[in-house]
């Protein structure tokens, strides 16, 4: 990691409140920071736009990024949304409509400011990243280009809601949890001013848990609907560069952008990386040198290929200065003077080689390449049909403890260990590999099914199995059998009648080693993923008329088709200073199984502690979170989520000390999710704010 210190500009950092229409026709303020060029020339102007809080959550990562983009040339805005940080008014639900909405607005507030050249860029990883989509959805004129990283694209099957029409237990409880507790943060009065209280009693007065809302829409319907910006692709106007990793649920949304709109203005990456921007070094890697990556879109997009780099900078930058690295320099090679990054493949791709299973890697072994085309010709459908007799498939209900996070952040537990104990529990089939098979894309299975009952869940995973026997997870896939027609309806199934069902795995960039079997391991239960239906059994499958489907690559299109492809090292900004203090406590387990034998009870817990972080204003941010999903092994009912944060937030100098507490439970009976909520809220020793909320869900639509 390089930190960058010269830059070609001078730069200089405001906080600014953004006024945006509210539906009283009035209007709220959104706080912002902006970083940009000491120049008399107006500049493009780039927008990060999240609920994470500029001012402390996000303030290190922000420094990363805002001020290095601000040195290269351009205006750099963090926007905190409505009813989070120091922003006034509520959010609501997750993807409320005011907030791309509200994210139009900051975009054309951008591009009248008299620093700004009326040209205006998005990016953003994860919630960031989806907003950016949504509001090029909206097509603000000024909105010009967008980098969209670990995005979604569909907020029902792409998001953390549900997996192939099922619920996604671990996806909804923790998510759901997080927000809840996020949303209750007070505003900081050292930015908010003696207003705070008010603005937090506002916002805490409208506190609602999410998951009430997520499983009582049970199937694909107009609430996933909106957000969802494959919906209508065409409304995308905005230039964008989708990226995304192998280790992140979201990477099937790259696919399909790069599918989907104009290829004459769409670019996508996918690394080995987990939820992440890829310069943050988070195994796996490697990490790339992604702000320099960007600053070619950005200088591409909003300047156009024709902008000498080295002779702009008006006042603030000496014109002998020359093209920073990475930006007006092919990274591949070093040649000088700008070149369209436009010229890149449409679809640059890390394909991974066999590897042993492990929880964490610092690099994944493999290599950069192209594809100048999606769907790709080089690219065919290879079918491996499933062999033997009908199979009984009855998993246990602990099925899927090793199936690593649901959304990887690069720690040490986040990826599937050996996948043996789990091939165990599941009907495997095995096929040889003569030569190495390299597949990119989503495979697909074919499965002919008996049911006896109405409701069950198929699960499937590829797994790279080496000489030695170690299973290593490639990919997965699930369908709730009841949405085998489609994800808008849900259909029992017949009781004791035969079907094939059709379904598809997440991508994979994946090279299977001479010598290795390919596995496919079928389930009938993977907790804590998906949540078990209470009158769901196992099935029988028969393999006559089943296939594994794989999306096999011919030789790839190789360098002279457009270069090797590369990447220069990670750069940013200097840190801001943040301090952890050392404390003696031992750290907790990240991931943990605990096994009751006697009641045949499994229990995965799940520790988040970010420890006590002190800012250089003086600042103290503490968070700590703990998650816990218990199963009996015969007993879907038994199944149960439990997820808890704590959030303090400090200033000493102030005498200022707020604390938020939450507890957030989710269990079942047959009919009903029942769900209890807890938010307690603190100024000192007062309790300021305490609600409890307990609900029954039905469990089917409607």
């Amino acid at each position: 990691m390089r930190i960058r210190t010269d830059y070609p500009y001078e730069t200089r950092q405001d906080d600014v409140r953004i006024p945006v229409p509210d539906a009283r026709g009035g209007t709220t303020l959104l706080h912002g920071r902006v970083w940009r060029p000491v120049t008399d020339e107006p500049v493009p102007a780039l927008l990060e736009y999240l609920p994470s809080r500029l001012s402390d959550r996000t303030a290190a990562s922000d420094r990363q990024r805002h001020p290095w983009y601000a040195g290269h040339g351009y205006a750099s805005v963090r926007v905190d949304v409505r009813g989070h940080g120091n922003s006034e008014g509520v959010l609501g639900d997750e993807y409320a409509a005011t907030v791309p909405a509200d994210g139009a607005a900051v975009v054309e507030w951008l591009a009248r400011q008299p620093w700004c050249t009326g040209r205006v860029g998005m990016f953003g990883v994860s919630w960031g990243g989806t907003s950016a989509l949504q509001i090029a959805a909206l097509a603000p004129e000024p909105l010009k280009a967008v980098v969209a990283v670990c995005a979604t694209d569909d907020r029902y099957d792409n998001d953390v809601h549900r997996i192939g029409g099922a619920v996604a237990a671990a996806g909804t409880a923790s998510w759901a949890a997080e927000l809840l507790a996020l949303s209750a943060r007070p505003p900081d009065p050292l930015h908010a001013g003696e207003d705070w209280s008010r603005m937090w009693q506002t916002r805490l007065e409208a506190l609602e848990p999410l998951h009430h809302t997520w499983l009582a829409h049970r199937t694909r319907d107009v609430y996933w609907e909106r957000g969802s910006v494959c919906e209508d692709y065409a409304a995308i106007r905005a230039a964008v560069l989708a990226v995304g990793g192998w280790q992140d649920p979201h990477r099937d949304t790259v696919l399909r952008l790069v599918r989907e709109l104009d290829p004459a203005r769409t670019r996508g990456i996918i690394g080995p990386w987990p939820r992440e921007y890829p310069d943050q070094e988070r195994p796996p890697g490697p990490a790339i040198g992604f702000l320099q990556e960007t600053l070619r879109w950005w200088d591409h997009w909003l300047h156009g290929d024709a902008r000498d780099r080295a002779g702009h900078g008006g006042t603030g930058r000496p014109s002998s200065a020359g093209p920073s690295p990475g930006a007006g320099t092919d990274a591949r090679t070093g040649a000088g003077a700008a070149i369209g990054v436009m010229a890149e493949p449409l679809l640059r791709i890390w394909i991974t080689e066999s590897h042993p299973p492990a929880t964490a890697y610092d690099e994944l072994p493999g290599r950069w390449d192209g594809e100048p085309d999606w769907p790709s010709p080089r690219i065919t459908p290879v079918a491996y049909a499933l062999q033997g007799p009908p199979q009984v498939v009855d998993s246990p209900q602990q099925t899927g403890l090793d199936a690593g996070s649901f959304t990887p952040f690069g720690e040490d537990a986040d990826l599937p260990p050996d996948q043996r104990d789990e091939d165990a529990k599941s009907v495997s089939f095995e096929f040889e590999v003569a030569e190495r098979t390299e597949i990119l894309g989503r495979p697909r299975v074919i499965l002919r099914l008996r049911l006896d009952v109405p409701h069950g869940l198929a699960v499937a995973r590829l797994c790279d199995v080496a000489p030695d026997g170690s299973s290593t997870l490639v990919t997965r896939g699930a369908l709730d059998l009841s949405a085998r027609t489609g994800p808008d309806r849900s259909v029992d199934w017949p009781a004791g009648a035969t079907d094939a069902v059709s379904f598809e795995l997440a991508a994979a960039g994946h090279a299977f080693a001479p010598g290795h079997r390919i596995r496919l391991a079928v389930s009938s239960a993977y907790w804590p993923w998906i949540w078990p239906r209470a009158d769901s059994a196992g099935f029988t499958l028969h393999p006559d008329g089943s296939f594994l489907e794989l999306p096999v690559r011919s030789a790839a299109a190789g360098p002279e088709a457009f270069g090797t492809i590369a990447f220069e090292a990670p750069e940013h900004g200097e840190p801001l200073g943040v301090v952890t203090p050392v404390t003696l406590d031992p750290p907790r387990p990240g991931r943990l199984i605990v096994r009751d034998v006697a009641k045949g009870e499994w229990r995965l817990e799940l520790s988040g502690d970010r420890g006590t972080r002190v800012h250089p204003d003086g600042l103290e941010l503490t968070e700590r979170s703990a998650e816990s999903y218990t199963i009996q092994e015969r007993d879907p009912l038994s199944a149960r989520a439990r997820c808890e944060w704590t959030i303090r937030l400090h200033r000493p100098e102030r005498a200022w000390d707020t604390t938020v507490e939450t507890r957030s439970d989710i269990g079942c009976d047959e009919e009903h999710f029942t769900t209890t909520d807890e938010v307690v809220c603190r100024h000192g020793r007062e309790v300021v704010f305490h609600r409890t909320w307990q609900r029954r869900i039905p469990r089917s639509e409607g």
